[in-house]
């Protein structure tokens, strides 16, 4: 980090670009996801000329912002990248699965080269072999990379002899491009030097030496270019020094009347000069045709010196990239720290709480005399709402964001591993709060490691057994009630009953026979309990399963496995909506008050006392439409003292909950609202049966109840 502070002393002109890292460490970072994501999307059969533009435009991105802060190992690699995207959305070259290797190996090694520079540490990552190998791809001669023949290198030195070149220049490959760069009027001719340092601190970009002697013209400064990259490249990088308009590259010819032996001078031999061609007349040998961008000159092996090629541009293609880009990542967005977003919330708490203890002491109020006070109130009511609607959704995040880091990691899991397997996600705008997100990533990494290890089958196997020769792995996310359900399901071989119990007997765990499938299937979940024949790098030590149980477990959530042997399996992961603020429906017991939340009930109504069956001695049932529910007395359950004791809980609330219901018995219903949910733990201590608690406008504390723990008693 200290050179690139060093190098960047010019550039910035006394401004202090490091103020500008970490947001562009977050652009690069996300640059390098949605190149990733799309590189794995891509098909290379048939690719699409607007996936490979979104991919060049990523890797353009990280390449300008790295060339600006001095990041020069992060721009050579982006440069290469860049090269060979640029040939195939060109069409000069064939997408093939090793080109979609390398440069998802150079997007990891991208990764690791911006962390070393935003502070992280660890060694230094040796990107040559890499560099080389996407050279080489990019050249289209098959890996490893072949040595450059001296014969390519020869013009080159002889056409650079004259100039002090500040470094020997390595052997540089065919479509190495010989141009003139004219710069200015200038206010400053010094500020073109800036352009020269750019070439030293980018390795491969090429050589640039002064075809001026480093004195200017009016103004003007003119430089000679050795490189293999395109003009559109080389003023994107000028463009952090000089104004664009103030440039202008063409290619540079035998020499434009220049003295003798000064650089750029024409050739001797009058045949030379003859075949290259000067440009300047109608007609003339050389002269760019309509519509070229620039006739580069291309070094080549042959036995001619330099040979003038028209560069092939691809009709309509460039307007469509130049209107893409400006399409690139969304730059409406801002970028806010957790904890003002968290206030913002709390705050909008507050006046949830305001506007209902507003709203109570309103009904006592003359709707004919406060008519005015009474609709000022009913608007702050819809403007409370949609303002808590509003900012509730900023945490809440897509489950996107997390599906889409299991591409990659399933493909480079099934190379590995020997098999094909196809990931489906489904329900990817499911919204889930940001906290979850984090927390439930790493789970459900195990999980899908998991179906690709042990799940799904070898290729041959899976033929053998009538099945298709590519396994799938879906992930699905839901909404269920008050609940998100994340699934992981694969058709791979499934679960085996009596693998499970023999292992299990092996370890010493109590496995009787009359387990039922549920319960066998959770021996899983047991600490250093594998199914694995044998320990990989992979899986096999028994890590995983148990700490995705304990980690959803601590979330407030559950796992159910289901599995069908040969067919597949399913492990299903609920968590709750942790809101900050939610709809409610308040009821009535003796004389407290406690909060259901409104996405859980389904209905309520009145009974008579025989509608109520006893079963088993102490448990009791209601009918509902020819369904027998459970019914959970919720006087009992909390111990409310009553002292109206002629008054009696005859309303019942039917709630669900985990795919369970239970009929909850009340005294009343006091209506619906928003509530503020206040963590109880943080504040009091875990309360059985009861998820948190609320504000009411009185002032009054009102308990929410946990609908699941309800549900999973009922079970009991």
């Amino acid at each position: 980090m200290g050179e690139t502070t060093q190098n960047n002393s010019n550039v910035g002109d006394g401004i202090d670009l490091s103020q500008f890292y970490q947001v562009f460490f977050e652009e690069a970072g996300e640059n390098l996801e949605q190149m990733e994501q799309k590189l794995l999307e891509l098909d290379i059969e048939a690719a699409d000329d607007e996936e490979l533009n979104a991919i060049f435009r990523c890797a353009h991105s990280v390449k300008g912002g790295a060339a600006t802060f001095g990041f020069s190992d992060v721009a050579e690699l982006t440069h290469q990248m860049e090269t060979l995207l640029d040939k195939l959305r060109r069409h000069e070259l064939q997408p093939t699965s090793a080109m979609v290797d390398v440069l998802l190996s150079a997007g990891d090694a991208l990764k690791s080269l911006l962390a070393r520079h935003q502070g992280s540490g660890g060694a230094a990552l040796d990107t040559s072999e890499l560099v080389a190998h996407i050279r080489a791809l990019a050249e289209g001669a098959p890996p490893p990379v072949p040595a450059a023949p001296a014969s390519a290198a020869a013009p080159v030195a002889k056409a650079a002899a004259p100039a002090p070149a500040p470094a020997a220049a390595p052997a540089l490959p065919a479509g190495t491009r010989l141009l003139e760069l004219t710069v200015g009027p200038l206010e400053r001719p010094e500020q073109a030097d800036s352009l020269a340092e750019l070439f030293q601190e980018i390795t491969n970009l090429g050589t640039i030496e002064p075809l001026d002697a480093g004195k200017s013209a009016d103004g003007m400064r003119r430089f000679k270019i050795v490189t293999a990259s395109s003009d559109n490249d080389l003023l994107d990088l000028f463009t952090f020094h000089v104004a664009r308009e103030q440039m202008k590259l063409a290619p540079l010819g035998p020499g434009y009347g220049f003295h003798k032996d000064a650089p750029g001078a024409p050739v001797e031999s009058v045949a030379e000069a003859k075949d290259l061609g000067y440009g300047f007349f109608e007609d003339a040998p050389g002269l760019p045709t309509e519509g070229t961008a620039v006739a580069p000159v291309v070094i080549d092996a042959a036995p001619e010196p330099v040979a003038v090629v028209a560069a092939p541009v691809a009709p309509k293609a460039a307007p469509k990239v130049e209107k893409a880009a400006t399409q690139g990542l969304d730059s409406s967005t801002l970028r806010v720290s957790v904890e003002k977003v968290d206030q913002l919330i709390n705050l909008v708490g507050e006046l949830v709480i305001t506007q209902a203890m507003l709203a109570q002491n309103s009904r006592s109020v003359d709707a004919q005399i406060n008519q005015q006070l009474l609709s000022g109130l009913a608007d702050l009511e819809r403007n409370t709402r949609d303002l808590q609607e509003a900012v509730m959704s900023i945490r809440m995040i897509p489950m996107s964001m997390v599906f889409n880091r299991f591409p990659r990691m399933l493909r480079d899991l099934a190379a590995k591993l020997g098999k094909r397997v196809e990931l489906v996600t489904q329900g990817e705008a499911t919204e889930l709060d940001k906290g979850l997100v984090e927390k439930i990533t790493d789970p459900l990494t195990h999980l899908v490691r998991n179906s690709c290890d042990h799940g799904i089958e070898q290729p041959s196997d899976r033929l053998a057994k009538g099945k298709p020769e590519h396994g799938t792995v879906t992930l699905v996310a839901s909404h269920q009630g008050g609940s998100i359900v994340i699934e992981v399901r694969d058709d791979g071989r499934g679960l085996n009953r009596g693998k499970l119990l023999s292992k299990a007997r092996e370890r010493g765990i109590d496995a009787p026979d009359t387990m039922t499938d549920q319960e066998v299937y959770g021996l899983i979940f047991a600490p250093g309990f594998s199914t694995a024949d044998a320990v990989t790098d992979v899986s096999g030590r028994g890590v995983g399963m148990d700490v995705v149980k304990k980690n959803i477990t601590s979330l407030g959530g559950t796992v159910e496995i289901d599995s069908a042997e040969g067919y597949g399996m399913s492990v299903r992961v609920r968590l709750p909506l942790t809101l900050a603020i939610m709809d409610g429906m308040s009821i009535g017991v003796g004389d407290e008050v406690y909060i259901l939340p409104l996405s859980s009930v389904v209905e309520s109504f009145q009974i008579s006392p025989e509608m109520v069956k006893t079963i088993g001695g102490s448990g009791r049932v209601v009918e509902v439409r020819d369904e027998f529910m459970p019914v959970i007395d919720l006087e009992k359950v909390f111990q409310v003292p009553r002292f109206d004791f002629e008054k009696s809980s005859n309303i019942m609330v039917v709630v669900e909950a985990e795919g369970g219901r239970v009929a909850l018995l009340v005294d009343e219903l006091l209506g619906q609202q928003q509530v503020v949910v206040k963590n109880l733990e943080a504040n009091y201590r875990k309360v059985n049966d009861v998820s948190g608690a609320t504000i009411m406008g009185d002032g009054r504390v009102a308990l929410i109840l946990d609908i699941g723990t309800l549900v999973r008693r009922s079970r009991h």
